[in-house]
């Protein structure tokens, strides 16, 4: 083989080596970086059970906010419809936040308990993530609750509660 050909084949190779070898690196670093959305129920079926940090989403159970007297730290329910997951937050929580409400906590988890960094909480009427819609769409075929059009055209009919 002819030695100019050589050179140009070998430099060829080392720039198809670091490209893979750059394009590993490149993936590994987002994929620890990248934060998976679990509802309750996900959590508890072991879905979760890999992921250091991840988001759980969901509402906020009824009755389940409790808040520690001279402290800003916070506990509440996160509910799917079908499990409810305690979950722990120290910090200013967002305005909008409140029980009954759609919200997504970022943290891990520790025992039957999620310890969040970062609370977001529903900022309209129509927002939420389309994971938790389908997760909520689910426990309310499963559980018969009747969608919200449904229960006021129920209440217009004669006869209808």
């Amino acid at each position: 083989m002819n030695p100019t050909r050589k050179r140009r084949l070998l430099l060829i190779l080392a720039l198809v080596a670091a490209s893979g070898v750059a394009a590993t690196l490149v993936a590994l670093a987002l994929r620890e970086n990248i934060t998976y959305l679990y509802t309750p129920s996900q959590v508890y079926a072991g879905e979760a059970a890999d992921q250091a940090v991840f988001r759980l989403g969901g509402m906020v159970a009824k009755n389940s906010l409790k808040r520690e007297d001279g402290t800003l730290k916070v506990s509440f329910g996160v509910t799917d419809g079908d499990a409810v997951m305690t979950a722990r937050y120290e910090g200013i929580l967002p305005d909008l936040f409140r029980e009954n409400q759609a919200v997504i906590a970022t943290g891990r988890r520790e025992g039957d308990e999620f310890v969040a960094t970062q609370v977001l909480a529903k900022h309209d009427e129509e927002y939420m993530p389309r994971e938790v819609a389908e997760a909520m769409g689910k426990a309310h075929v499963k559980h018969n609750v009747p969608a919200e059009g449904e229960a006021a055209t129920d209440a217009a009919k004669p006869g209808g509660y």
